[in-house]
């Protein structure tokens, strides 16, 4: 990359399945070891109910999370805003 731009990487991001679980943590310490990160992207949330994996992979490689899956097309690549994310985990479905 720095070939064509010796500023890069601009961004250096582990993209994590949400199905991981607890293996997520250690993923995240060895690679921001390894490597700076500066984001988490969790996918395959609409496949899993461990999403809440979520807040102890920021807390312990100390990043922001970018972007979640939520699944398989283009758009189902989101921005993350933690606003949104707390509502669907606590929303209710009204019958």
């Amino acid at each position: 990359m720095s070939k064509l731009d010796d500023t890069a990487p601009h961004e250096v991001l582990l993209v994590l399945d949400a199905g991981t679980g607890q293996n997520a943590l250690s993923q995240a310490e060895h690679f921001n070891k390894a490597v700076k990160l500066t984001g988490i992207a969790l996918t395959k949330l609409d496949g899993t109910a461990k999403g809440g994996i979520i807040f102890a992979l920021a807390k312990k490689a100390g990043v922001p999370i970018r972007f979640l899956g939520v699944g398989e097309g283009i758009n189902d690549l989101q921005d993350f805003n933690a606003r949104d994310f707390i509502d669907a985990l606590f929303k209710q479905d009204k019958a």
